[in-house]
């Protein structure tokens, strides 16, 4: 089973990362990008925030599998975040 710490340290590294991608990616291209840069930054801030919540939440019957749900969850949606990074 995950500890909610691992599992904060896990969310903050992983869309840490994407993020200072991302304003990589909006230094080395032109002003076109950056509108999506920051939608795409919003958008992660967003995402980090709701799964944050989800971690914190104490009104789970059996924890270890709320927590494996919560870190899939965080997985999927890194993933679709680097494709849209990929993307810009």
């Amino acid at each position: 089973m995950a500890s909610k710490k691992e599992l904060k340290k896990d969310l903050n590294d992983r869309f840490g990362e994407i993020i200072d991608g991302a304003l990589i990616n909006q230094e080395a291209n032109s002003d076109d990008s950056t509108s999506k840069t920051e939608q795409l930054v919003d958008d992660i801030i967003a995402e980090f925030d709701q799964l944050i919540e989800q971690i914190n939440k104490k009104d789970t019957e059996n924890r270890g599998k709320h927590l494996k749900s919560v870190r899939e969850s965080m997985n999927k949606k890194a993933d679709e975040f680097i494709e849209r990074l990929n993307n810009l």
